[in-house]
């Protein structure tokens, strides 16, 4: 076991716990703006999907329903603009984070193959490069990147921690040169319901491919849109040559996603308002937090999308964590996303109301 978890960093989350218990001491408690974990009710057409499979005795299968990939095929065409999409462009995963940890390993790749993603990005990229023993590097413009050699290309837009959104005309650009190269792309969109100062767009969309699916995938989640983080639901889209031998590694492998849950995620596809619902919610969050962390001598930087702020007061990171703990305001320090955020902070709009008030009226 020590060969495997030897290759991994710590764990980022566990170096915050002092911050944390100082937090915690506040006359008022503590708000936590840290991990970005949603804390609003689960819409309740999801909850009566949900509830209505739960008599659900026999296994599911890995690739779902069909209603779950007409749902998923459905969603993808009116919501992203794709075309042409059959259930072969499809397939449902345990959570978008199952999916980035183990997709290297799932693609075969080992020493001498190279992963690349964004210099400030979910940690997660490297740690499935690490799983497989893959090398990895991060980039500030993939298409600077040596292509020898590189076997999987990660996109992030909007960005997580940044809320940077890719535009059309870079997407476009970005997916021709992996095309030219023959670099997978795999670009994770699981903000991409969340803009705020920007449209983001999907590589997804026949602008930006050429109507082709070829060499791109597109991974979703229904965590942040429908507040479904504790039901692990997520799916991936694109190329069926890609699709396919991951489909068959992953039945063999048992990753499943379970029936009840596959109800509700037909259910949270089909319906608008609630994801309208919770835009509004963290839109009225996103104005309070930021006009509070502007007052208080903060610099926000992007952040036009996604659920985030990416603040800074120019200063290392970890002094500013202990700004905010002695508030009692918990945040996610920059380092935790790559060198380059060692003076910001991440502060998450997933927060009730009141504890949003709370932390606005301390800063």
């Amino acid at each position: 076991m020590s060969a495997v978890s030897d290759r991994l960093p710590t764990f980022p989350w566990d170096k915050l716990e002092p911050y944390k218990k100082t937090a915690a001491t506040h006359p008022d408690g503590i708000v936590d703006l840290s991990v970005g974990t949603p804390v609003d009710p689960v819409p309740e057409l999801i909850q009566k999907a949900l509830i209505d499979a739960a008599d659900s005795p026999g296994y599911p299968t890995v690739w779902g329903t069909p209603a779950l990939r007409d749902a998923i095929t459905g969603w993808l065409e009116r919501r992203l603009g794709a075309r042409g999409l059959t259930h072969r462009h499809v397939l449902p995963v345990v959570g978008s984070k199952e999916l980035v940890a183990w997709l290297p390993t799932q693609l075969g790749l080992g020493p001498g193959d190279r992963v690349a993603y964004p210099r400030l990005a979910y940690p997660t990229y490297e740690v499935g490069a690490r799983l497989a023993r893959a090398d990895y590097e991060a980039y500030d413009d993939p298409r600077d990147l040596d292509p020898a050699g590189l076997k999987l290309l990660w996109l992030n837009s909007p960005s997580n921690p940044t809320g940077k959104v890719v535009s059309q005309r870079d997407l476009t650009d970005i997916v021709a040169w992996a095309r030219e190269h023959g670099v997978l792309l795999f670009s994770d969109e699981c903000y991409l319901e969340l803009g705020w100062e920007a449209d983001p767009v999907s590589v997804l969309h026949p602008d930006v491919n050429g109507g082709s699916y070829d060499g791109i995938v597109a991974v979703h989640s229904l965590s942040k849109r429908s507040n479904l983080a504790g039901y692990r639901a997520a799916f991936v889209a694109g190329d069926p040559a890609v699709l396919g031998p991951l489909l068959e590694i992953r039945k063999h492998g048992g990753m499943m996603t379970s029936a009840p849950t596959q109800a509700a995620v037909v259910a949270a596809l089909g319906d608008h308002a609630h994801v309208q619902v919770q835009r509004e919610r963290y839109a009225a969050r996103r104005e309070a937090l930021r006009a509070a962390l502007l007052g208080h001598g903060f610099r926000i930087e992007h952040s036009e999308a996604s659920l985030y702020l990416w603040a800074t007061r120019d200063e290392s990171c970890w002094t500013t964590v202990a700004h905010l703990a002695d508030l009692g305001i918990l945040v996610a320090p920059g380092d935790f996303y790559g060198e380059a955020g060692e003076q910001f902070v991440r502060v998450a709009l997933t927060a009730t109301d009141e504890r949003v008030r709370a932390a606005v009226g301390r800063l």
